[in-house]
């Protein structure tokens, strides 16, 4: 009689076998984002910055349309509404020319698909929550802290770890310390550039950014491209024996098997 083999472990893992996500979140676009995206810049640390298309050429404060292409450049562009009204006092119609005018003019800014938002005000509704998708909108991010590293369970009611105002440094120093590679961790910072200017809080971001940053067992993602690699992860096709698995996405996804990593090319059936 044939002896069976052992039940393989496999785990998802991040980029290059990594276990940990560091991601960061800021709206309003402001004239101090170009302060905080050249931080980000020198420690390889990515953004997601929401923006108002409709107040952004009305607005000395505020980056211009014509600038987003340049200035986000290697990070992501994202929805914040037209206007920033609070939207969950909107009739629902409102709410729809509000994201898609709004996904309309950031694209032909950015030049490329924008998939995600935060909600203006913090404000929303289950109603908002059920039409976003129909917008074409695959996450949005709430105001909040969970002072915790794990996934939400629903991407369009995404809270984040932590505002920059709120334990970061302490929240950084856990997150850095995390070793266990049988988890996959996200740490998630939001906030506003102009909050930094305000309260002379600069160092805070820039200590921030120079302790976190630049690690090998941290992967550096935008918003969107958390919510597409956890897709394409959760779409592989794995044979019932687990001894292969097939990836029908058009990103790579990088597995753990009994230890081992392996990553899994876009359309490539492969042994494991």
């Amino acid at each position: 009689m044939e002896n069976k083999r052992p039940l393989k472990t496999i785990y998802t893992c991040f980029p290059d076998g990594k276990h940990k996500v560091l991601t960061m979140s800021y709206d309003d676009g402001q004239e101090f984002d170009r302060r905080l995206i050249a931080i980000f810049n020198q420690n390889g640390i990515k953004g997601t910055f929401h923006l108002n298309s409709g107040l952004m050429n009305s607005d000395e404060r505020r980056i211009k349309l014509e600038d987003v292409k340049e200035l986000y450049k290697g990070h992501e562009v994202s929805c914040h509404t037209s206007t920033h009204p609070t939207i969950e006092r909107c009739p629902l119609e409102q709410v729809v020319q509000q994201v898609i005018e709004d996904r309309k003019a950031l694209e032909d800014a950015a030049g490329y698909p924008v998939r995600g938002m935060s909600y203006p005000n913090g404000s929303y509704s289950k109603d908002i929550i059920n039409l976003l998708p129909a917008c074409g909108i695959e996450y949005c991010r709430v105001v909040g802290n969970t002072d915790d590293f794990a996934f939400p369970d629903n991407y369009l009611e995404w809270t984040s770890t932590c505002h920059h105002g709120h334990n970061l440094m302490e929240n950084a120093r856990r997150f850095a310390d995390l070793n266990k590679t049988q988890y996959l961790y996200m740490m998630y910072v939001w906030g506003h550039s102009y909050e930094f200017d305000r309260d002379d809080s600069w160092d805070l971001i820039e200590g921030f950014c120079e302790f976190i940053g630049n690690r090998d067992d941290i992967w550096y993602a935008t918003n969107i491209e958390i919510v597409d690699y956890m897709n394409a992860a959760k779409n592989l096709k794995f044979t019932a024996k687990g001894d292969a698995v097939y990836n029908p996405s058009a990103i790579p996804v990088w597995i753990s098997v009994d230890g081992v990593h392996h990553k899994i090319n876009s359309g490539e059936l492969k042994q494991i």
